[in-house]
């Protein structure tokens, strides 16, 4: 596998990347995030995606309500639930600068079986499996 990154400042150097990226063989996409530059062209990300065909996987939740093929990424509102008791304990009288810094623990794969359908992909049993949500 030869990850090649590409730059996100505008629309039109997306669409280089990723044009480029489908002329190549059994190629696909990684998309990490979120950045205001993704979260910008996040829609023009997925259209190029699905035009190429293209199987893509994107960081986060952010690209459930899209035609995306799968996202994986840490769970918002476990994220949110570890926040407040971060801020229960800081009105408490801790100090911040003694809470320890914390990874997520809890992460959300989605799989949409219509993008898969789409791109002509039969998705494992095995993955299916280990997925928190999928969409027909």
């Amino acid at each position: 596998m030869e990850l090649t990154p590409v730059g996100v400042h505008d629309g039109e150097e997306i669409e280089r990347g990723i044009t480029e990226f489908a002329h190549r063989p059994n190629g696909g996409l990684i998309v990490v995030g979120p950045t205001s530059s993704m979260t910008r062209y996040r829609d023009l990300v997925v259209d190029l995606a699905a035009r190429y065909r293209l199987p893509a996987v994107y960081s986060g939740s952010a690209y459930r309500s899209t035609n995306a093929l799968m996202s994986y990424g840490a769970d918002a509102i476990e994220q949110y639930r570890r926040a407040a008791s971060y801020v229960d304990r800081i009105l408490k009288g801790e100090r911040p600068a003694d809470l320890p810094v914390q990874a997520p623990t809890k992460y959300r794969l989605v799989i949409n079986l219509k993008s898969a359908k789409e791109l002509g992909l039969t998705v494992p049993p095995t993955l299916l499996a280990t997925a928190d949500e999928m969409i027909e």
